[in-house]
C-alpha cells in the first residue's frame, strides 16, 4: 500500500522501518550466505512479521527459524512451509500442537536433553513417522546445549535409538559474539562455532551417525561466513532491522540502523533533563555494558535515554544542546528485537513517507 502521509506527522512514540535500508539489509544477508554455500534460515525473533518472513525468503532465504511454537503457528498458517523451533519443547499440550503443524509444513525441532527428545519421539510414533530433530551445542554461550565433542556425540547417540526421531543436524547460537571487542574477536567466534560443530559431526560419524546439517546462529558470526568453513546453515535475526548492539561492533554503520523510535519532548522539569514520551512500554529495559541509556538520538549520540519508567524517558542532554517542548527526536534503540516484541505494528517508510503498515503478526507468542 502507498501513503502519502508524511512521516513527520505520525503520532509518537512510533517505531520506524527504513524500508531502503531493511531491503539492503535482506539483500546483503542473502548474498554473503549464497556466496560461501550456505542456506540462510533467519530467525524471525526479530521482526515477528508474515511480510518481512516473505520478503526474506523472496531474496533467498531456504526457509525461518522461530523461538516458539506460537511463532510457528502464526508463520505456518501464513503459508511457510519450512521451520525450525530452535528451542525445546515439552508437554502433551506442546506435543499435539506440534502435531497439528507437522499435518500441514516441514518442521524441524532442537533438542539437548534426552527426556525431551523422548516425548518427541513418542509423538512422531503416534504420527507413524520420524520428526527431524537438530542437536543444540554449546559453543559459548551458557545457555541451552551440551559442550562440543564427546557430550555432545554420547546424547546423540543415545537420541539416534529413539524410533520417532532422526538427527539431522547439529545447532549452536553463539550469541556471546556480542561482548566481542574487535573484528578479530569476532572472526574467532565465527570460526569457533563452526569448528566445534566440525568436531562434533566427526565424533558422531566415528560411531556410525550421519549427521548432514551443521547450523550456527548469530548476527554478529553471521558477517564472516569465510570463518564458517563446513557450515551448512547460518540463522541470524538481528540484522534486518541492526540497533546498537550492532554499530558499535562495527557490523554496520549508524546511518544504516533501519529501526528508529520517534518520540517527542513532552517535558523539561530541570536543567540537562528533557522526558519523551516512551519509555520501557516503547525501547524496553535491555542494556549494552558498552554504551550509556536505552537509546540514543540519531543527530546527536551524546543525547540518549537515560532512565526509563512505563511511558517516560528520562533523556541525558548534554551542556549546550538545546531541546524544546513538542520537539519530535528519532532514537537508535539498544536491541531491535525486544522493541519489535512490544509494538503491535511497525510504520514502514521510505524517503521520509509513509509506505506500509508492518504488522507484528506473532508479538507475544512466548508459549
Amino acid at each position: 500500500m502507498t501513503n502519502s502521509l508524511e512521516h513527520t506527522l505520525l503520532e509518537s512514540p512510533a517505531v520506524l522501518i527504513d524500508l531502503d535500508l531493511l531491503d539492503r539489509h535482506l539483500r546483503a544477508a542473502a548474498e554473503r550466505a549464497k556466496a560461501h554455500g550456505i542456506r540462510l534460515r533467519p530467525h524471525t525473533k526479530t521482526h515477528k512479521s508474515v511480510w518481512i518472513a516473505g520478503e526474506q525468503l523472496r531474496y533467498g532465504a531456504g526457509g525461518i527459524t522461530v523461538a516458539k511454537l506460537g511463532e510457528a503457528e502464526v508463520m505456518a498458517a501464513a503459508g511457510i512451509s519450512d521451520i525450525l523451533i530452535a528451542f525445546p519443547l515439552y508437554g502433551t499440550a506442546k506435543m499435539k500442537r506440534l502435531g497439528k503443524l507437522l499435518e500441514t509444513c516441514q518442521i524441524t525441532v532442537s533438542v539437548d536433553h534426552l527426556k525431551i527428545a523422548e516425548g518427541i519421539s513418542e509423538l512422531g510414533v503416534s504420527l507413524g513417522r520420524r520428526i527431524p530433530l537438530y542437536v543444540d551445542v554449546d559453543t559459548g554461550l551458557g545457555r541451552c546445549g551440551l559442550a562440543p565433542g564427546e557430550p555432545t556425540a554420547e546424547l546423540a547417540a543415545q537420541i539416534s535409538l529413539l524410533p520417532g526421531v532422526e538427527i539431522v543436524g547439529l545447532m549452536t547460537h553463539s550469541g556471546h559474539a556480542y561482548s566481542c571487542e574487535t573484528e578479530a574477536d569476532l572472526r574467532q567466534a565465527a570460526r569457533h562455532e563452526a569448528e566445534s560443530l566440525l568436531y562434533s559431526q566427526t565424533l558422531l560419524r566415528e560411531k556410525g551417525i550421519e549427521v548432514p546439517e551443521l547450523s550456527v546462529g548469530s548476527t554478529p558470526t553471521s558477517f564472516f561466513p569465510e570463518e564458517q568453513q563446513g557450515v551448512t546453515e547460518m540463522r541470524p535475526g538481528a540484522y534486518v532491522f541492526g540497533d546498537r548492539s550492532q554499530f558499535i561492533l562495527g557490523l554496520i554503520d549508524r546511518k544504516e540502523v533501519a529501526m528508529t523510535v520517534k518520540a517527542t519532548v513532552i517535558s523539561m522539569p530541570r536543567p540537562g533533563v528533557a522526558i519523551i514520551d516512551a519509555g520501557s512500554k516503547t525501547f524496553s529495559s535491555d542494556l549494552n555494558r558498552k554504551l550509556p541509556g536505552y537509546g540514543e538520538w540519531v543527530e546527536n549520540p551524546e543525547v540518549y535515554v537515560e532512565r526509563l519508567s512505563e511511558e517516560h524517558g528520562n533523556l541525558h542532554v548534554p551542556e549546550g544542546v538545546q531541546l524544546e517542548i513538542g520537539q519530535e527526536l528519532s532514537f537508535i534503540p539498544n536491541h531491535c528485537c525486544t522493541v519489535t516484541n512490544l509494538q503491535d505494528q511497525l510504520f514502514g517508510v521510505r524517503k521520509g513517507r509513509l509506505e506500509r503498515m508492518i504488522n507484528v503478526d506473532a508479538r507475544g507468542k512466548i508459549r
